[in-house]
């Protein structure tokens, strides 16, 4: 389970050390950094992916991404007697993204390239990343440590040992030296983080995926666009909870039921409703519905990831959904850890009351903050 989420130099996250929970709710008024924390969170899983400078790329670029206020505060800026004002930069440009678990942690240092022939110097470069044992680095747990293209790894007998120096700044450690390394410790941490799991882009439009006829397949987990509900609600009927399927469906629609129907291979859902004569197809389903429809079945996976993340999940659902949708997570927070961001406040106290840890995000001269919140004790590896 992640313990803390540490992020700098991020948009609106200048030096954020977040504590997690087996279930954690991340919330705040528009504008106060939700976003901004959930986007570093799909950085952190893309770069075991080899995907994090197309990420950055797509937001904009490297320069785009990084916190654009001053180095620090001083006591005058945060009193409001002084004017927030830049000064010379002392420290190196780094976005930083990191996590700690209870046996492993993981840290990532990006910056400028240095200015070359290629035409792709504005890609960042990575410049250190690092991996150690328990929630805290310390200079003897760090398992493998890269530091520009050389990657050293800790022996058993506590010697470093340099087992690659060629590894393009444009690559991480985590996608190259995890194949290439005798420590499974990096592979099994790699392979972790590619099993989490996102959900913000469910669509619920007439033009939905999920509206559309699918060829079936076994679905154990829920597709980012939804586009092959029927298949990972037929899963769960055939491997997973089939009564916590219905049951869940119930509260939410006393009297109705979810099945799917197969016709030369392409899986068709239907709803059927109390009072209804005919069972409704996914195209006569309400926006709201839908996206209940397609919560559920991500939440009621049979293959439970060890992160999953939701951004905003009350989207279009009526306010009586709420409570069955907070049900949902709850319960699935015993197989995987779950981090909500929200804005709803009825969602928020729905599953406050179910133990979720909750941070209510504030930004006070533009940078992000969670009053109340006592960090972590965290180290980022040095450049």
């Amino acid at each position: 389970m992640l313990l803390t989420l540490a992020v700098s130099g991020y948009r609106s996250l200048r030096d954020l050390v977040l504590p997690l929970d087996r279930l954690t709710v991340v919330t705040g008024a528009n504008g106060a950094g939700k976003s901004s924390l959930y986007r570093a969170l799909r950085l952190l899983a893309d770069v075991s992916q080899g995907r994090a400078v197309a990420s950055l790329a797509a937001e904009g670029g490297l320069s785009s991404t990084l916190w654009a206020g001053p180095e620090a505060f001083s006591r005058a800026m945060k009193a409001r007697e002084a004017a927030v004002q830049g000064t010379v930069r002392q420290n190196r440009v780094a976005l930083k993204l990191g996590f700690a678990s209870d046996d492993f942690g993981y840290a990532i240092d990006l910056g400028l390239p240095v200015r070359g022939d290629s035409a792709f110097n504005r890609d960042p470069e990575v410049k250190v990343e690092a991996v150690w044992a328990g929630p805290e680095m310390r200079r003897s747990n760090v398992l493998a440590l890269r530091k520009g293209p050389g990657v050293s790894v800790l022996g058993d007998r506590g010697k470093r040992t340099t087992i690659i120096n060629d590894l393009p700044p444009f690559e991480t450690m985590m996608l190259h030296a995890a194949d290439r390394t005798a420590t499974p410790e990096l592979l099994t941490l790699r392979e972790r983080m590619r099993a989490w799991r996102f959900y913000d882009h469910l669509r619920t439009d007439r033009a939905a995926p999920a509206r559309q006829p699918q060829i079936g397949t076994r679905t154990v987990a829920l597709a980012g666009d939804g586009a092959d509900l029927a298949a990972a609600i037929q899963t769960i009927r055939e491997i997973g909870d089939v009564a916590g399927l219905d049951a869940a469906i119930d509260a939410a629609f006393p009297g109705s039921h979810v099945g799917v129907r197969e016709s030369d291979g392409l899986f068709h859902l239907l709803m059927r409703q109390e009072g209804l004569l005919r069972p409704l197809g996914v195209a006569e389903l309400s926006e709201g519905t839908l996206r209940y429809l397609l919560l559920v079945a991500a939440l009621m996976t049979p293959r439970p990831p060890p992160l999953l993340v939701l951004n905003e999940p009350e989207t279009s659902l009526h306010p009586d959904l709420v409570a069955p949708l907070a049900g949902l997570i709850a319960a699935a927070s015993a197989d995987s850890q779950i981090i909500v961001v929200t804005h709803a406040a009825p969602l928020v106290a729905a599953l406050r009351e179910a133990g979720a840890l909750v941070h209510a995000l504030e930004k006070p001269l533009g940078e992000t903050t969670v009053p109340g919140a006592e960090p972590p004790a965290w180290n980022w590896p040095a450049r």
